[in-house]
């Protein structure tokens, strides 16, 4: 066991094949107890072995189990994702899983989403220095000349990711370098800042010139328009007709809906907010811990824009376009056992699945959509979130 000269205050370390056991999982427990005075009992209650989240954690000392609920049948129409699917989502929100169950059966009454991918790239921006611009626009030129040996040095990390552009902005005395990529199946940013920063260590040699490999401008985990308007994972699109007479059934009408969205969308002009959706966060959230995604691209994912109008049969279109959308079906902690079954239940897990689950998490979002605006407008939403997910007493 290794430790440091003030032992007390330092949690229990081990070496790397012992640090996910059993024991040493229970004697950061204990140590931990100790140390804030509580008692740590359903956090060693494991699933699996511990040792299968090598590469997932560090310091473990134990497992969050989160409630996954079950929604479907979902019917889509997308390129990979086609029929009708059962979705799992961990939430500890009540009225969630309901919600959304109803707006899958409304689609799937519906005759289903059409769903489809527009764009699928993630991308990297390391900045250069340069003096001058007579510099930096020798540097662009260089950048141009050597990009076949740029690629291949990006590409001999990976097997999987391609380089498939780099485009230059100039920024002060600053270049920045926009490497955009293809991963697959992968969510892919390791996969991109490895074979970045081995690309940008054979453009320093060639140029003489200083980086850092992150600049800011790929907006990482943070909400950026350039994205939005430019891609940063996939951008999707799915639409579904609702038919007047199923609206008469849960007590509304494709006009009310309209004209509740309508009135959304004015106020959220006023009040500057980025995006036009109703809660697709919830949607996508639940779903990527289901699923093992990483949960902070939510912060980018969820950037969505909902559309309805009133068709010329008088029935209601409903149209959702997600311009961020990050996910994975290989790596990260979709290979860990629950997150592995939840991607299997949609036949998602492993390599050429990708596409199909963006297909279905987009297509599971215009859901909640539907479904959040039928109840505000009728006036259920309260009653649904009292009955279904009122708070519990303490204990």
């Amino acid at each position: 066991m290794q430790t440091n000269r003030k032992n007390t205050k330092i949690f229990p370390r081990f070496k790397r094949d012992l640090d996910y056991s059993h024991k040493a999982l229970n004697m950061r427990c204990d140590w931990l107890e100790k140390k804030v005075n509580t008692k740590i009992k359903y956090l060693r209650r494991f699933s699996e072995n511990p040792e299968n989240a090598k590469g997932n954690i560090e310091n473990m000392i134990g497992m969050a189990q989160v409630p996954v609920g079950i929604n479907g049948p979902l019917l889509v129409k997308g390129s990979f994702a086609k029929g009708n699917f059962f979705v799992p989502m961990a939430t500890t929100e009540g009225a969630l899983i309901t919600d959304y169950n109803t707006g899958m059966t409304i689609i799937t009454k519906s005759s289903g989403a059409s769903v489809k991918i527009l764009k699928d790239v993630i991308h990297i921006s390391p900045v250069f220095f340069v003096e001058t611009l007579d510099q930096s626009q020798k540097f662009i030129i260089l950048i141009k000349k050597h990009y076949k040996k740029i690629k291949d040095a990006a590409e001999s990390t990976t097997m999987h990711g391609k380089l498939i552009g780099i485009e230059p902005y100039l920024v002060g005395r600053r270049v920045i370098l926009k490497f955009i990529y293809n991963t697959c199946d992968a969510q892919g940013l390791n996969m991109i800042n490895k074979a970045t920063n081995v690309a940008c260590r054979y453009i320093s040699d060639i140029s003489n010139r200083r980086y850092y490999l992150r600049s800011k401008f790929s907006s990482v985990k943070i909400v950026s328009m350039n994205n939005i308007h430019n891609g940063y994972g996939k951008a999707i699109f799915t639409e579904c007709i609702i038919s007047r007479d199923i609206l008469k059934f849960f007590g509304t009408t494709p006009e009310e809906i309209y004209n509740y969205a309508v009135s959304g969308m004015l106020v959220s002009i006023y009040s500057g907010i980025i995006g036009l959706t109703a809660h697709i966060a919830n949607a996508i959230a639940a779903i990527y811990i289901a699923c093992g995604q990483d949960a902070a691209d939510v912060s980018t994912s969820h950037i969505g824009i909902t559309v309805c109008e009133v068709t010329e049969q008088k029935d209601l279109y409903v149209s959702l376009y997600i311009p961020n959308l990050l996910v994975g079906t290989v790596g990260g902690g979709t290979g860990l056992s629950t997150q592995k079954e939840c991607l299997e239940i949609m036949e998602c897990y492993g390599k050429g699945k990708s596409g199909k689950f963006a297909e279905i998490i987009a297509a599971s979002c215009l859901a909640g959509e539907i479904s959040v605006l039928i109840a505000l407008v009728t006036g259920a939403y309260v009653d649904a979130h009292e009955r279904l997910g009122r708070n519990k007493v303490l204990r």
